[in-house]
C-alpha cells in the first residue's frame, strides 16, 4: 500500500489491490475536483455547468442539441434541461429551434458566457500545470491508458449511447 493513502485514511487494510486502487482513484478525483472548484468559485458555476459552457464554447459559434451536450459531458447530468434553463436565465447560453429539425432545440453559448469562462479557463490551465508538476508526461500518459481500461470496456454506455440503437 502507498504511504500517502495509508496516512490519508489512517488504515493499512484493504480487501485487495483492486479495492486499494478504487480508493486511490476516488481520493485523486476529490483532490482534482477541489482544485477545479477553486478555479471557478467566484463564478457561481458548478462543475457540470462549467463543463457544459466549455463544450458549447468549443462549438462556438455553432451549438449542440441537448442530447449531444449530454454525450459530451464528463459527468452525466440527470436533468440537462433544467441545467440549461438555469444558464439561459443567467444569459450564459441561448436556445433556438434547429433550422434542420424544428423539433430539436440547439443551445449556443452567449458572449456573456464566453466572457465568464475565459478567465476560468486560464485558472483551469493553472490547475493542469500544478498537477503536471507532480506527475511526469510519461506517467500522465500511462495513468490515462490504465484508467481508460476501467471505463473503456463500456464506452458506449459512458457516452450515453443505447446498446439497442
Amino acid at each position: 500500500m502507498g504511504i500517502a493513502l495509508q496516512k490519508r485514511l489512517l488504515t493499512s487494510k484493504f480487501e485487495n489491490s483492486v479495492h486499494e486502487m478504487m480508493i486511490n482513484i476516488m481520493l485523486a478525483n476529490t483532490f482534482i475536483r477541489m482544485r477545479m472548484d477553486e478555479a471557478f468559485e467566484d463564478t457561481d458555476l458548478t462543475f457540470p455547468q462549467y463543463n457544459l459552457l466549455r463544450i458549447l464554447n468549443g462549438a462556438y459559434p455553432a451549438g449542440y442539441s441537448r442530447g449531444e451536450i449530454s454525450r459530451r459531458m464528463i459527468d452525466r447530468a440527470p436533468d440537462m434541461t433544467r441545467m440549461i434553463d438555469r444558464l439561459v436565465k443567467r444569459g450564459l447560453v441561448e436556445r433556438a429551434r434547429s433550422g434542420e429539425d424544428g423539433r430539436q432545440a440547439i443551445t449556443t453559448i452567449t458572449a456573456k458566457g464566453r466572457a465568464l469562462i475565459a478567465p476560468v479557463n486560464a485558472k483551469v490551465k493553472a490547475v493542469h500545470k500544478k498537477v503536471g508538476e507532480m506527475i511526469s508526461e510519461d506517467d500522465a500518459r500511462q495513468i490515462s491508458q490504465l484508467l481508460e481500461k476501467l471505463y473503456g470496456y463500456d464506452a458506449q454506455a459512458m457516452a450515453g449511447g443505447d446498446s439497442e440503437d
